[in-house]
């Protein structure tokens, strides 16, 4: 995390200088972008028995190639590859078996849910820039396809440190809507995720139809 955050340091001070070096001169230009989103997250639409999560965070990063759609440049559609990881504290117990079953774990410490993720981003693209500005306002929108790379469920109970890896229970592709929007190098960001976290999975009889919620920020790098 130590090396996350002085990366992000010195692409905040690198930006502006980086945009303005960046735009082509022409009747086209492209807005082809490295991205990092920094978020808050929450587990959505958890089952009636599990309490609250705590502080859940993520982030990512990426590449996105710009195509636009009009002369001036100023709608686009973006295609994107990157990688992203998330941390959730939550309250749901896997029981490893055969089949892994789930329990409510709002009895034991430090439940923890770890993803690595790629991530491929599909974006509709608004921004008022031309080639001769780098601080403008935008709007991108569309959808985000994740593939999951690895999942730990990670918890201690009754002393004992239980890490359980790649359950298969977990619904490895997973699609969700994107939203960024802002002036300049700070925009806000949110994910809606669309699909469930877990597949073939109950609690009490009851389908598990967990799915994510990200929102916090986003920074461009052209």
């Amino acid at each position: 995390m130590k090396y996350f955050i002085t990366f992000f340091m010195l692409f905040s001070m690198l930006n502006i200088q980086a945009q303005k070096d960046s735009l082509q001169v022409g009747d086209k230009y492209w807005e082809d972008q490295l991205y990092i989103n920094v978020t808050y997250n929450v587990l959505n639409n958890q089952p009636s028995i599990i309490n609250r999560s705590g502080f859940s965070y993520g982030f990512s990063g990426g590449y996105i190639k710009d195509i636009p759609l009009k002369k001036n440049g100023k709608i686009a559609v973006g295609l994107g590859l990157g990688y992203s990881f998330d941390s959730f504290n939550h309250n749901l117990k896997v029981v490893e078996g055969t089949l892994n079953s789930f329990e409510s774990g709002s009895d034991i410490a430090s439940n923890k849910i770890k993803l690595n993720n790629l991530e491929m981003p599909i974006q509709f693209r608004w921004r008022s820039s031309t080639v001769n500005t780098y601080s403008f306002w935008r709007f991108y929108a569309g959808l985000k396809l994740s593939y999951n790379l690895s999942n730990t469920f990670s918890y201690t109970d009754n002393n004992t440190s239980v890490s359980i890896n790649n359950i298969t229970e977990y619904n490895k592709w997973q699609t969700g809507l994107i939203m960024s929007a802002g002036y300049g190098t700070f925009n806000f960001h949110v994910y809606y995720g669309l699909s469930p976290l877990f597949k073939n999975a109950s609690i009490n009889g009851n389908p598990i139809d967990t799915k994510i919620l990200r929102f916090g920020l986003s920074f461009y790098l052209l």
